[in-house]
């Protein structure tokens, strides 16, 4: 089986890469304003490769090093030591870097859709080289590269199960977004509608099939385990999609496809940590459940707390994925105590390090960008470019 389960992994991997570019791309810049489509393609762009370069650089040592339970170290930095030779379990190191490597580009990418409109490019690449390095590769480290979360922690025999990232990368993506947007502050006009609808659609297509990849590639291997996980988060994604839309009919009278295709993503970062874990029934369950907590949490965020997290990345992501964390317990897959104590513990150290790095980051280049700026849109102003020629 190890060359099926090298042939999946690189399918995987692809697969994973797709949901940035151009999954969430499509996804995200379908729901700003025509001004600011171009920034927003451009973010996710330049995100994947500074975090693709970032990642050999560090990031891969310090998430799956070995020099202690809490940081990986710097033994692999550059990938040294490892060959074409070398192997993470079946499949090639070099492929198991790869894949992970997907994983660190989408992550911080998921952030964009907090600060999109009104952020400045500099801060944007300064904030979440940063962030990758300092708070999303350690996580890893804790929860999959054997670290004090993992099984033999802090916690026991049985350590946390997440098991493709509802706290490694929903959770922290979705509290980062949350600080962010509120230091941030609310753009200037924030009442302008989707400017492409059928962009979003398209990104979230994509989203759906790279998820494949996402949750069916973290069994790590080319078996049954592989494929539930990937029937399972279909089902979830399907489930969600449905009872988000008719929640939507019940409480406005009508069911908007860009709400539809939000309950999609809402599914699958539910079903994420659990997809390993859980078979079809609880599938249904996580993603009926998902497609109404997530809607309910964008109204919260919106219109109770008042911030301004534009793409609703908190609502989404973070609760969505913090809520598939807790159904592992609900179902009997993991120890409440791992499950609730690690959300607790990654929650409290992305809280720290986001706020930190804003700070620092801050000091050396804008946030935000000027108001004339803002209101032009970032297309013209910061890159130069126009999505759509009006006068043609």
């Amino acid at each position: 089986m190890v060359g099926a389960d090298t042939a999946w992994i690189i399918v995987a991997t692809a697969l994973v890469l797709l949901m940035t570019l151009p999954g969430l791309a499509l996804f995200y810049g379908g729901l700003v304003r025509a001004r600011n489509v171009l920034s927003v393609f451009m973010h996710c762009y330049a995100i994947a490769c500074l975090m693709s370069v970032l990642w050999l650089v560090a990031g891969y040592s310090i998430a799956f090093g070995e020099a202690t339970s809490w940081w990986g170290g710097y033994d692999k930095m550059f990938l040294a030591g490892v060959t074409t030779d070398s192997l993470a379990g079946t499949l090639p190191e070099v492929l198991f870097f790869a894949f992970q490597m997907t994983f660190a580009i989408i992550t911080p990418a998921l952030i964009v859709g907090a600060y999109v409109e009104r952020i400045g490019f500099g801060f944007v690449l300064l904030f979440s080289g940063l962030w990758m390095l300092l708070c999303y590769a350690p996580v890893v480290h804790w929860i999959w590269g054997g670290g004090f979360l993992a099984d033999g922690g802090i916690f026991g025999e049985t350590g946390v199960k997440d098991f493709a990232g509802g706290i490694v990368v929903h959770e922290t993506a979705g509290i980062a977004a949350l600080i962010l947007a509120a230091v941030l502050g609310r753009r200037k006009d924030d009442n302008k509608p989707p400017h492409n609808p059928g962009y979003v659609v398209i990104g979230a297509s994509l989203l759906w099939v790279g998820w494949f990849g996402f949750n069916g590639g973290s069994q790590l291997a080319a078996d049954g385990g592989a494929a539930m996980a990937l029937t399972v988060t279909h089902l979830s994604a399907a489930t969600a999609t449905l009872t988000w839309a008719l929640w939507e009919k019940i409480k406005y009278g009508k069911a908007s496809v860009v709400g539809a295709v939000t309950g999609t993503i809402a599914g699958l970062a539910s079903i994420t940590p659990a997809s390993g874990f859980v078979g079809p029934v609880e599938a249904l369950i996580i993603g009926g459940v998902a497609g109404i907590l997530c809607q309910e949490a964008v109204g919260l965020i919106r219109n109770k707390i008042r911030i301004d997290d534009t793409l609703d990345v908190m609502a989404v992501h973070g609760v969505g994925g913090i809520f598939g964390t807790i159904m592992i317990a609900v179902f009997g897959a993991g120890s409440w105590a791992a499950q609730l104590g690690s959300l607790v513990i990654v929650g409290i150290f992305t809280t720290v390090v986001t706020f930190a790095l804003i700070y620092i980051c801050r000091l050396v280049t804008p946030l935000r960008v000027d108001e004339e700026t803002e209101f032009n849109g970032l297309d013209l102003a910061v890159h130069g470019e126009s999505a759509y020629d009006h006068a043609s």
